[in-house]
């Protein structure tokens, strides 16, 4: 598979990986000829990148860390609780306690894969597939960290529902931070008086806006007056918005631009040794990204090794149909070479 912007489709060509509405259910599923309405209608959903099949590279597999079920059920559970929100209803806690029991045997099954955030996001979607991505990432995280289940189940439940605040709100009552109108004071409200739920969790919500300098919101706490499930999770959130804008008009980094600039928000917006951790755990350069390389060859990334984020296995293909030469570099072998630019 290729990942590639909405641009570069052409119809004709088959869809990589299955595209969800908002609701959990399937919008396209993987394998399917895109015609000419399917990629217009995409472009106008909202979708930027996408996955396409190409039999050069068949193999590559975006080696996600969740199966499709439990993302279904995560957006499912996710959409159904934020519209009782929206509409004052009562939401089961005990469904989304189940969704994150699957989420976290997904990633205890798959300790040693690299997180690559690759689902397609749709404007009907994208609230459900951040807060689903926050908990991924926030969860591993804190496994690598050494939490233990209870710990990780009470951060990734925190983290899956970081901003339901937002529900419900209405306009201008994100005007005052340190207003109760807040989304962050909104969803400690509401998470507070869940009795399945332990009070940390509600405090994610509460602190995931905080800077460990103090100039975050809604209380300017600082350093260890943070929770450290909170500055887990605002380290998630963070990257995740960075790649993901969820407003049209923000720019949309690449992974490894992402990574810079959060380092650069060490000890600032964010904790260092969280991303530390981060850092360890995220892949750079996901597989099926178009790269082009320090000595100038292009090829698409294939294979990616645990704790070398940055130097993956990029696959080089010359020539043209019928006579192709076709060559791997490991960038972990090949240390002399190194990614010079992600190509669009």
């Amino acid at each position: 598979m290729r990942y590639v912007g909405i641009e570069s489709v052409e119809p004709g060509q088959f869809l990589g990986k299955t595209i969800y509405s908002g609701n959990g259910t399937v919008l396209l599923s993987a394998g399917v000829q895109l015609t000419v309405y399917m990629i217009s209608t995409l472009n106008r959903i909202g979708v930027t990148m996408l996955y396409i099949q190409d039999p050069l590279y068949a193999d590559v597999d975006t080696e996600d860390i969740l199966s499709e079920a439990t993302k279904q059920g995560l957006i499912q559970e996710m959409s159904d609780a934020f519209e009782a929100v929206r509409s004052g209803k009562e939401w089961n806690t005990q469904l989304i306690g189940a969704s994150v029991d699957h989420l976290l045997e997904d990633v205890m099954d798959n300790k040693e894969l690299l997180v690559q955030l690759t689902d397609v996001r749709t404007a009907d979607n994208a609230q459900y597939v951040h807060a689903m991505n926050v908990c991924l990432l926030s969860t591993v995280m804190g496994v690598n960290m050494g939490l233990n289940y209870q710990q990780v189940k009470e951060l990734a439940t925190g983290a899956l529902l970081h901003d339901i605040g937002k529900n419900g709100m209405r306009e201008g009552d994100e005007l005052f931070p340190d207003s109760k109108s807040h989304h962050t004071w909104r969803g400690f409200e509401k998470l507070k008086n869940k009795r399945e739920f332990g009070l940390l969790i509600a405090h994610v919500a509460l602190q995931h806006h905080e800077r460990v300098d103090g100039l975050g919101i809604p209380r300017g706490l600082t350093g260890d007056e943070i929770h450290l499930y909170a500055k887990i999770v605002a380290t998630a959130d963070a990257y995740d918005r960075m790649i993901h804008p969820l407003k049209p008009s923000g720019r949309r980094l690449m992974p490894h631009e992402a990574c810079e600039q959060m380092m650069a928000m060490s000890e600032k917006q964010l904790d260092h040794g969280v991303l530390v951790q981060f850092t360890r755990m995220v892949s750079i350069y996901p597989n099926g990204t178009a790269v082009r390389l320090s000595n100038k060859e292009t090829g698409l990334v294939v294979r990616q090794h645990r704790g070398l984020p940055g130097r993956p296995v990029v696959r080089i293909v010359r020539g043209e149909a019928g006579h192709l030469d076709i060559k791997e570099l490991d960038l972990a072998q090949e240390t002399t070479v190194f990614i010079e630019a992600v190509l669009a």
